[in-house]
């Protein structure tokens, strides 16, 4: 896979379904605020990409983000962080279709009366999951038969999904533009400065960032990953960032100002920027907007099969869940039976979180937890392996990394209570698979008692985030003992506590010859 392609696969999953909705949910909380919003999740996700940039460069291998925690701290931290990012991605196949199907649901043509099934107070209806299974279906179709299909279809998709968000902006700004709503309904920040903290992980902003990971799990599926993974996240990540943010103030420009008498919260469209054109007159451009709700949420709907499908196939390779989900088809080099495991589940999924907003707080929650491990383990890897070859490295690693993991926890903070429980809870399930395959090893419970040293640090990450969220401060769910902003410093000062333990518990096993084995691959240019 080249440079070029590799940008436009990232690209098409990073400009999906978040920008269709994020721009409108965002405002809801946050009012013009929100502009903030998206650069400070540009920064949170930046700064642990970078992490993951040397970790990548490092160790080229597919589905790599699945496996970088076991290297430093043993098979069942790795096992944590690749069950939380393997439930995060499996989570946006379902969420790419829902939000496909929730714009059919307001096509305005008289024709398309019979789409109005597809969605009831919010949710997908059993109409409408038919119809999210299908385009599920689709996704996995796409991606079947070899990567190079993949490569071409998404290299022609890109595209057309940088140019409508493009022209939506250009549009926008040009035609209904007013400055005066950045200041209207009470002030910019109408909310209070926590709403910008809030919309976040609540808006999706997160979980629209969240796709940068694409480039890190192609690892050895791309030409010169020594070079091409570092620049292939820097031009993807940066071009998205522009766009989202710049929609975000196209978004709050357009919005009538009659409809801010009650305002940022009485701005409900179930399809934001299709909506706004027709209520300014632009019927043309709601008709590209209804077409490219099928077409950005298909593109990382199919650029995510391919991403979920090998962090599966990548969780087998510590034997904790069945190996022949790892098994690559010799002919088109897929790993199909993950493949089919995960449209099944993504199924599941959709049918019992039925709306965006839910399905993208869960995204972004369980992402967050797995990012967690990779300023941990690059940082424990600079002590382990000095020697390693490391294409990029990240000067000031010390400042970067306990910067981008505090960031995570409080990002996981802004989730607000029960999310984070719930997450929580659906991640200890997994272990229940782990202890099970791992006790039926010669070695089992030793093995079992030597790696709980190196994933206490994440479980004490977990409950201190746990406390916090249930005592903090009202505008996070929390019962309000710890007022707003006090409880920043309390989540910020417990979570560097866990990462020095974490950087401290990190020891040798047999997953650390497997990253020896990988870096002897790497050559510096």
């Amino acid at each position: 896979m080249s440079l070029y392609s590799l940008v436009m696969l990232t690209l098409s999953a990073i400009i999906g379904s978040g920008w269709l909705f994020g721009a409108g949910m965002a405002a809801q909380i946050a009012g013009p605020a929100a502009v903030l919003s998206w650069i400070l999740g540009a920064v949170v996700i930046g700064l642990i990409a970078v992490n993951y940039i040397e970790l990548g460069t490092m160790f080229p291998t597919s589905g790599g983000m699945s496996q970088y925690a076991a290297f430093s701290h043993g098979p069942l931290l790795g096992f944590v962080a690749g069950w939380s990012n393997w439930l995060s991605l499996l989570t946006i196949i379902p969420i790419e279709a829902v939000a496909a199907v929730q714009y059919m649901s307001s096509w305005p043509w008289s024709w398309a009366n019979w789409t109005r099934g597809f969605l009831k107070d919010g949710n997908i209806t059993n109409q409408g999951l038919f119809i999210v299974f299908l385009f599920i279906l689709a996704f996995t179709l796409l991606n079947f038969w070899s990567v190079k299909l993949l490569t071409r279809f998404t290299s022609f998709i890109s595209i057309f999904k940088l140019a409508i968000p493009t022209l939506t902006i250009i549009v926008l700004m040009w035609t209904g533009f007013e400055p005066q709503n950045f200041a209207h309904a009470a002030s910019f920040m109408p909310a209070g400065s926590a709403s910008i903290f809030s919309a976040t992980t609540a808006a999706g902003i997160i979980f629209s960032y969240n796709a940068f990971q694409t480039t890190i799990n192609m690892g050895n599926e791309i030409e010169h990953p020594e070079r091409n993974i570092l620049w292939g996240i820097v031009i993807a990540f940066g071009i998205s960032t522009v766009i989202y943010t710049m929609l975000q103030v196209a978004f709050i420009g357009a919005v009538p100002a009659g409809m801010l008498q009650h305002g940022w919260q009485g701005v409900n469209f179930q399809s934001p920027f299709a909506d706004l054109a027709i209520l300014l007159n632009l019927g043309w451009l709601s008709t590209l907007l209804y077409l490219d709700a099928f077409v950005s949420p298909f593109g990382t709907g199919v650029s995510f099969v391919a991403t979920t499908s090998r962090a599966l196939a990548a969780m087998t390779g510590t034997k904790h869940v069945p190996t022949k989900l790892g098994e690559i088809n010799r002919k088109y080099q897929t790993p199909r039976r993950a493949m089919i495991v995960n449209m099944l589940l993504g199924v599941v999924l959709v049918a019992g979180f039925r709306n965006w907003s839910t399905l993208s707080n869960v995204i972004s929650t369980s992402t967050l937890i797995a990012y967690l491990t990779g300023p941990v383990t690059v940082a424990a890897l600079r002590h382990q392996g000095p020697k390693f070859v490391r294409p990029f490295r990240l000067h000031g690693l010390n400042w970067w990394a306990p910067l981008a993991y505090v960031l995570a926890s409080l990002a996981i903070y802004w989730a607000k209570w029960p999310t984070t429980i719930e997450v929580f809870g659906v991640i200890a399930l997994g272990l229940v698979c782990y202890v099970y395959y791992e006790i039926r090893k010669p070695a089992g419970w030793q093995s079992l008692r030597a790696s709980l040293k190196g994933s206490r640090w994440l479980l004490a990450e977990m409950v201190w985030l746990t406390i916090m969220s249930l005592i903090g401060s009202t505008e996070f769910g929390g019962m309000g003992t710890m007022p707003y902003p006090l409880d920043f410093v309390f989540v910020a000062a417990g979570s560097l506590a866990c990462y020095y333990l974490g950087v401290h518990d990190a020891y040798y096993s047999e997953s650390f010859r497997i990253a020896e084995e990988l870096n002897q691959r790497v050559s510096e240019e």
